[in-house]
């Protein structure tokens, strides 16, 4: 296996930016998912609800956020947030953890093997790292085990359930809900995985990706012990 694809996505529910490399932190991919639009009350705005946001661009430039390539604190990136959101959104930064930065965990991770078994476009996964090399949906058998990338070694928690975001074309926005079906009726509901950081370091794509062995504890999880 190889790490085929690596991604960011500097601004929550935006579009991401592929990148050669990346420094995972504790934290996830450096730079991914520091500024988010608020509701007033402070719950966070995604393209759950709504998809116009996956339209806007997200970046990074010199270490600063952008929205269509305007700093994030600035006028023209609010008015476009506020386009596809509401009149009265904020944008935010927050380096912190927890769901409100990342849904579940702070890496997702997909495979070719697992993306081929629904027949979309990958990026609908919106994942920070893809692998290739991967048969069928083998990433299933990976819940519990360490996953080592380049430096970075992450702990596999789950198949990562997914929603309505998977029904949007990335480039057109044009939703087809037989996408989302599939993924219910066929695996479950569930495809890619939500993963942890157990060792930061820096992956590159093309760098070798292997599975390690975990031994149980009583909360049903462990250390690495030898590698696959």
């Amino acid at each position: 296996m190889r790490v085929a694809e690596l991604w960011r996505y500097p601004v929550k529910s935006l579009r991401g930016e592929s990148l050669p490399e990346a420094r995972i932190t504790p934290l996830g991919i450096d730079g991914d998912r520091l500024v988010q639009a608020l509701r007033p009350g402070g719950r966070v705005y995604t393209a759950r609800t709504h998809p116009g946001m996956l339209g806007l661009q997200g970046g990074l430039d010199e270490g600063v956020p952008t929205i269509d390539g305007a700093r994030w604190d600035t006028a023209p990136a609010l008015e476009a947030i506020r386009a596809v959101t509401a009149p009265d959104a904020e944008l935010v930064f927050f380096d912190g953890d927890g769901p409100q930065r990342h849904d579940v965990l702070p890496m997702s991770v997909a495979t070719d093997g697992g993306v081929a078994a629904v027949g979309v476009d990958g990026r609908r996964f919106r994942a920070n790292v893809y692998l290739e090399g991967v048969e069928g949906l083998a990433e299933r058998d990976w819940v519990g085990r360490e996953l080592h990338l380049g430096e970075a070694v992450l702990g596999v928690r789950q198949v990562r359930g997914r929603c309505v975001m998977t029904t949007y074309d990335p480039d057109t926005l044009e939703q087809d809900i037989a996408v989302l079906q599939k993924i219910v009726f066929e695996l479950d509901g569930r495809t890619a995985l939500d993963c942890y950081v157990v060792r930061p370091g820096i992956v590159r794509v093309g760098d070798v990706a292997q599975i390690g062995e975990w031994w149980t504890t009583p909360r049903g999880f462990g250390r690495y012990s030898t590698a696959a």
